[in-house]
Order: C-alpha cells, then sequence, then structure tokens
C-alpha cells in the first residue's frame, strides 16, 4: 500500500571521504582510497527512501542558483523527486562526511545558506492538502511549515537526530506538535527507555518515540506503554553509517503507514538501514519494497516485547 508524504527540509551536495581514524591526526595532504560526491541531506534522503519504496513523496526543499545546485537539480529530476515543492534560493546548502574504517561518521552539513531563507508557506499548504504524512525536518526554514500541517489536521512525523534533553528549546516547537519523534541515542542524557519514557510524558500527543541505538539497533515506545527492542543486523557489513538515522526513520514511516503494524514496521526498518550502511554512501541507494521483503525472507528478527511505564 502506497501512501502521500510530504516531507520538509534540506537538500545537499556532500562529499564523502574515508579517514584512518578519530580523531584525525593532521597531515598536511592525503590520498583517500575513495571519493564521492552525491545528492543527499535529510529531507532528499527520507523521500528518496520512501519514492524507491512506492509512496509519492512530494520534496519540499530549496535548491541554489550555484553549481551546487544544478548538481542537486539533476539528480532530484533523475530520482523523481523534483516537483512544485523544491524552491530556488540564492545558495545551496552543502556537506562534508568524513568515515573511518569502522564506519562511524562525522558530518559536516553546511545549511547556513539556507537556514536564512523562508521557505513559501503556500508551496507547503498546497501540497500537504490530502498527504497521509507530514515529514517536517528540524532545519530552521521549516519551523513556520508546522502550524500549516497541524491546521490541516495531517499527522506529523520527526526526526530530532542529536538531541539532549526533551525540553531542548530549538525543537521543541516540533516535539510539541509531533505524532512520531525519532532520535538518536549519542547525545542523551539518560537511558532510552527513560527518555521515551519522558517524551511521553512531556508531549502527550506522540504515538511513537523511537531512539536509534547505531550497532545495536533502536527502541520504540508506543503510546499504550508498549516497548519495543529490535536488535541491529548488518547483511553486507558496515562500510559507512552516515544517513542511518535517515533511512531508519523513512522506512518505518512506510512500514507503518502501509501496514498499521509498528512491531513489522521497525524490524524492517532496522534490517533496511543495516543494509544501506553497507554502502560508501548510504543516503544515494534503497531497497524497493519487493527487494526489502526478499531480504528478510528467512531471517528473523531479534524482537523484545517490554513496557516504558514500569520496571518491565
Amino acid at each position: 500500500m502506497s501512501s502521500t508524504i510530504v516531507v520538509a527540509g534540506v537538500t545537499s551536495l556532500y562529499m564523502a571521504m574515508p579517514v584512518a581514524e578519530f580523531p584525525l591526526p593532521y597531515a598536511s595532504q592525503r590520498f583517500p582510497e575513495w571519493m564521492r560526491a552525491e545528492v543527499s541531506g535529510a529531507a532528499c534522503h527520507i523521500a528518496g527512501t520512501l519514492r524507491t519504496f512506492g509512496d509519492e513523496a512530494r520534496l519540499c526543499t530549496l535548491v541554489g542558483k550555484d553549481l551546487a545546485g544544478e548538481a542537486i537539480g539533476t539528480a532530484l529530476r533523475a530520482r523523481g523527486l523534483w516537483g512544485p515543492g523544491v524552491v530556488t534560493a540564492p545558495r545551496s546548502s552543502l556537506g562534508v562526511v568524513l568515515v573511518a574504517s569502522d564506519g562511524r561518521r562525522s558530518g559536516h552539513p553546511y545549511v547556513a545558506a539556507v537556514n536564512t531563507v523562508e521557505y513559501p508557506v503556500e508551496v507547503f499548504r498546497r501540497l500537504v492538502e490530502g498527504a497521509d504524512l507530514a515529514v517536517l525536518t528540524n532545519t530552521a526554514f521549516v519551523r513556520p511549515l508546522l502550524g500549516v500541517a497541524r491546521e490541516r489536521d495531517v499527522p506529523i512525523a520527526v526526526d530530532v537526530h542529536l538531541i539532549t534533553e526533551v525540553d531542548d528549546a530549538y525543537n521543541r516547537p516540533w516535539l510539541e506538535v509531533a505524532d512520531v519523534i525519532f532520535c538518536s541515542h549519542e547525545r542523551l542524557s539518560c537511558s532510552p527507555k527513560r527518555w521515551v519514557g519522558k517524551i511521553f510524558q512531556r508531549y502527550p500527543g506522540c504515538a511513537v518515540a523511537a531512539v536509534g541505538l547505531g550497532g545495536r539497533g533502536c527502541v520504540m515506545g508506543l503510546a499504550d506503554g508498549a516497548l519495543i527492542e529490535v536488535a541491529a543486523v548488518a547483511p553486507r557489513g558496515v562500510v559507512s553509517t552516515a544517513g542511518a538515522g535517515d533511512a531508519l526513520f523513512a522506512s518505518f514511516l512506510h512500514g507503518w503507514l502501509a501496514t498499521g503494524n509498528p512491531v513489522a514496521a521497525l524490524e524492517d526498518a532496522v534490517l533496511h538501514a543495516g543494509w544501506k550502511v553497507g554502502d560508501t554512501f548510504p543516503g544515494a541507494t534503497s531497497l524497493t519494497a519487493a527487494e526489502l521483503a526478499r531480504l528478510r525472507d528467512g531471517r528473523p528478527a531479534t524482537t523484545v516485547l517490554g513496557r516504558w511505564d514500569t520496571g518491565e
């Protein structure tokens, strides 16, 4: 079953290259074993993953009138993501990601070029009409769109990435309207289980709260108190974890909307994210729904069910 999903946020031209280790020792020159230039960014990666799964992904993003913008426009057209939600800006956002031999990544997004641009609210209002879900990334130009999605009574999904506290001042506008909240474990001030409980206590309108655990998989809580843990799996090994959180988030949203089963959706999401990190640039490739189903067949998911609202 396909869904109509509006995705608002950054599309960037990224360079990726390997490094031996972190912290990175100084060298006046290096000759990396590989280097890739790809079009990604959270909104582009999410929308591209959803479209490959068969959903109608309406991308709301900014593309500059510069050399990077030419590359971004070419890639969006090739992926079927170019549409009325792609708005011209003076300059494009850029990024660099360094990848260690164990797959750890150090991302360096440069979004200053789009953070000061005002995305046209009327464009978003037209595109969100009749949508099944609005994925509103936490980049600055998306903030004015939160109220529009809520006015249209469209469910909202957010990924607040490297957040620390549930009352984080920057991310609070997104958290206050979200039905689905994802984040990374990397900077949390408490355990993932405790974080899930805090989210539901602080934001009672939330239906799903999940924490990506990197190489340990994902923990997800539901509003009814259920806690689901799915162990990580990497069918192709781990080359780069850049964009793994976006892959997990997008894959879950597709499965959740398509089946209404959050446990199965999370199992598929963890598997798909684990497959994608076997590439030097995970944001540039995705499985179709049929390919993911074939990968899943015969591969039992490791799922633990408990409660976030008790000591169980």
